[in-house]
């Protein structure tokens, strides 16, 4: 066997490996965190639902590297006495299937997230609810205030503005097509457990992750590649969407009420929520002291709250 032979066996047994490993690491996080919730089929894209409670409607919107999972830890039972809440899955993200398929579909951003949840919401009778969405899911919240007219809007630590600078190295490798197709995979099958802790630790720091968080979610049900993939790729291409979305943000007139950490080093309160609050007349923003990009854990009675003031503010009333 030749040197070019044999280095071609080396890498198809190391590829079939690592997607071996892939496979399998994604079956059994799935298999510990099963769906929690009813699907409803919108265009051929099934899209994955938790629904609590009674009262006005509420919908709910996690971030990047998450899924519904991050508001059902415990946020929708302090909810649930009254509102109907519904937690979606995003596309691409928990048991919600992608908009599109292949690595790179022409368009997955926040108005067209926005438009298929809006959608799966209508069909579940919820024509205007309070949208909440936390991070990455407050730019969906705001491409559904600029499309989908809901009553209200409550954003937890949201994207809302362009932003200076460039995204971490694991959004500018895994979301170009090379690096989605060769060290995405590498990612999802090797990643070890203690670089899943550090990355949930950065997350919620200067606070520590609840007691039981990561057992909940399901440390490896992020990185599983469809969901890599949705989440590198989505990040990467969002800052043009808000840069389009920001220029017609001042015809927003809805409810809005802001709830963002001082501390939070992921999506800063200067470059956000501060702006944003400037720009929109009707956004009211609440900064909480020394706390960082999970505010709705670190200080869920400020997200309950927040939920409330913009749900009076639409002339909805809880049960």
């Amino acid at each position: 066997m030749g040197a070019a032979s044999l280095l071609s066996l080396v890498l198809g047994t190391a590829g079939a490996g690592t997607w071996f490993s892939a496979s399998r690491r994604a079956a059994e996080a799935e298999r510990r965190h099963p769906p929690e919730g009813e699907f409803i089929e919108v265009g051929g894209t099934r899209v994955h639902a938790v629904i609590q409670g009674k009262g006005p409607d509420l919908v709910l919107l996690h971030g990047a590297f998450g899924s519904l999972r991050d508001f059902t830890f415990a946020l929708t039972d302090r909810l649930a006495s009254r509102y109907r809440v519904i937690a979606f899955d995003r596309p691409g993200h928990g048991f919600t299937d992608p908009l599109a398929r292949g690595l790179f579909p022409a368009r997955d951003g926040p108005a067209e997230q926005a438009a298929l949840l809006a959608e799966a919401a209508r069909r579940l009778g919820a024509e205007r609810p309070v949208v909440a969405g936390h991070s990455y899911g407050g730019a969906v919240a705001l491409a559904w205030a600029l499309d989908q007219n809901p009553a209200a809007l409550a954003i937890f630590a949201g994207v809302a503005m362009p932003w200076p600078g460039r995204l971490g190295r694991i959004y500018e490798v895994n979301g170009s097509q090379i690096g989605s197709a060769l060290a995405a995979p590498l990612i999802s099958a090797w990643t070890p457990p203690a670089i899943l802790r550090e990355a949930s630790d950065r997350t919620f720091a200067p606070q520590e992750a609840p007691e039981g968080y990561a057992a909940h979610i399901g440390p490896y049900m992020p990185v599983r590649l469809g969901a890599l993939r949705a989440t590198t790729r989505q990040v990467k291409t969002l800052r043009p969407q808000i840069v389009a979305m920001e220029r017609r943000y001042e015809g927003l007139t809805l409810p809005i009420e802001l709830v963002h950490g001082a501390a939070d080093a992921t999506v800063p309160l200067e470059i956000h929520a501060l702006p944003f609050a400037e720009k929109v007349a009707s956004a009211r923003l609440r900064v909480l002291d020394g706390i960082g990009h999970m505010p709705h854990h670190a200080d869920p009675g400020a997200a309950v709250a927040a939920i409330d003031r913009a749900a009076t503010r639409a002339g909805l009333t809880s049960r």
